[in-house]
């Protein structure tokens, strides 16, 4: 597809551009209305395709729950491992997108959990009642939360693991493109965090980046200019401070690469050797 195209829908969606002006803009770039109504079903994506790990697979139990956020009571999905003897576990946040905690991310926690982690995945839109099925909602509502008090109840969610009594104490956070730019401030902000991976998320100011005592492992689509641009200062600053880090980019991925249920941007070969380094990471850092 026209890598034009492509950054259009990551404007739209980031920006985010009213839906007018983006097929408007659409139809400049394909032609037509017809050929842009026949691109967007590619672009936009299929939750359909979202359940990889099914909700009631063996191995893991999983529950919507909620937990005391930042003046707000946050919404969340958490799922565990079935207890293995007396072995604790270590706990991992999982952080959606700017689309809210959506059916994709729902499978990627219980991902998250089959391979042997405390998974748990807070919406960050509970001030608003919970994630909105429409997602130009969820997006306006994203750019509409307090930042701070967003990032405390995440803070606070990382508490709430480590507090369950199946949890080691080791606990960690994994985001995607919203929530991988907030894996980078919960490694700025917790200084209990033991692993933070963020996949094509925006990188923290590099004066804070000194305060980070996590490892950190980064995530990023050769492709994704937008995001790639903060890389240098980050990994300048991250080496400066001398935290453990591994970054990766992959050559001809796209911003969202990993997100399975967007298939102009689902990269399978990129997504695959991303998530079992993510594994890795955790093994290392959280325990099995």
């Amino acid at each position: 597809m026209d890598q034009r195209i492509i950054h259009l829908f990551d404007e739209y969606t980031h920006k985010p551009l009213r839906r007018d002006e983006f097929i408007s803009r659409l139809v400049k770039l394909t032609g037509s209305m017809a050929a842009a109504m026949s691109v967007l079903p590619l672009l936009e994506v299929n939750y359909a395709h979202a359940a990889t790990v099914p909700e009631n697979a063996p191995g893991i139990n999983g529950q919507d729950i909620t937990y005391e956020g930042d003046g707000t009571t946050m919404k969340a999905y958490l799922v565990k491992p079935e207890a293995a003897g007396s072995a604790k576990k270590g706990a991992v946040l999982v952080i959606h997108e700017n689309r809210g905690l959506n059916p994709h991310i729902r499978d990627v926690t219980r991902r998250v959990a089959q391979a042997g982690y405390i998974a748990m995945a807070p919406d960050a839109l509970s001030p608003f009642g919970g994630t909105p099925q429409n997602e130009d909602e969820a997006r306006n509502q994203i750019g509409q939360l307090d930042a701070v008090k967003n990032r405390n109840s995440f803070l606070k969610g990382l508490d709430y693991l480590a507090a369950l009594p199946e949890c080691n104490g080791n606990t960690g956070c994994v985001g995607f493109c919203w929530g991988g730019a907030l894996s980078n401030q919960l490694a700025v902000h917790a200084p209990n965090l033991k692993a933070a991976v963020a996949y094509y998320g925006r990188q923290p100011d590099a004066a804070a980046v000194p305060n980070i005592r996590a490892a950190v492992q980064l995530h990023y689509g050769g492709l994704d200019e937008r995001i790639n641009a903060g890389i240098p200062a980050y990994e300048a600053a991250l080496k400066a401070a001398g935290v453990q880090y591994e970054l990766y980019v992959y050559e001809g991925a796209q911003h969202a690469f990993n997100n399975d249920t967007a298939p102009t941007r689902y990269n399978k070969e990129a997504a695959q050797l991303a998530w079992g380094r993510t594994l890795r990471w955790f093994e290392t850092y959280l325990g099995a």
